[in-house]
């Protein structure tokens, strides 16, 4: 009922800690005893800045054990958020030129046209500057695109069904929780493209629960 943007800032900088983001860390459990597939995609920063929550040193690049950690963790396949920016680089990349090119033919077009990636700044403009609308890409994040990637192309090159897939983002923001769950990204059949999202603090917690000496894996 606020004008909240899901960015996470107060959970950050409650000075009683009495924020907390909500964890989705038993939606995997119960797929887990469900049978499902797994599948992570895991966001370019995650694996720098989860050094700190495992016992290395701040900005550790922790590429590696943080792959072989989600598979002990239950997962079957871990896939890169990379790929999503690289199809977004493309996706935006040609929306922009189109738009380029209807002005330059005369043609009524919104300019500049804004990224789309982050969904607490596509809050920000829904909720404060609805004005702006129109210069926001239509394109869905890099997340978003990936998650959709894994339920159609990835589940038809593995010959999966997609209903037994369970789709978890690793992300560094809260605000991704958000992104997730929107009504935009419902799918026909009402299913959602991304299961649970977690942060990297949600994938520290994991680990050390689980004991996986995270010093010494392979």
């Amino acid at each position: 009922d606020t004008p909240c943007i899901a960015c996470g800032q107060c959970a950050s900088f409650c000075p009683t800690s009495a924020i907390s983001g909500v964890s989705h860390i038993d939606r995997i459990y119960r797929a887990i005893q469900e049978g499902k597939v797994l599948v992570a995609q895991t966001a370019p920063s995650v694996r720098v800045a989860l050094g700190e929550e495992v016992g290395m040193p701040s900005g550790a690049i922790t590429t590696g054990g943080m792959v072989a950690s989600l598979r002990m963790l239950g997962f079957q396949y871990v896939v890169d958020t990379n790929f999503g920016a690289d199809l977004t680089i493309m996706e935006e990349g040609t929306e922009l030129l189109s738009r380029l090119q209807k002005s330059w033919d005369g043609q009524a077009v919104t300019l500049p046209m804004f990224t789309s990636c982050c969904p607490g700044w596509v809050n920000f403009v829904e909720q404060e500057a609805p004005d702006f609308m129109g210069n926001l890409s239509t394109c869905k994040s890099p997340m978003q695109m990936v998650s959709a990637m894994v339920k159609t192309y990835f589940a038809k090159m593995n010959k999966i069904n997609p209903a037994d897939i369970f789709h978890v983002a690793v992300m560094p923001c809260t605000a991704k929780k958000q992104e997730i769950a929107r009504e935009i990204q419902r799918k026909t059949d009402g299913t959602f493209d991304a299961d649970a999202c977690i942060t990297t603090r949600e994938l520290g917690t994991m680990i050390r629960k689980h004991n996986i000496d995270f010093a010494h894996i392979k």
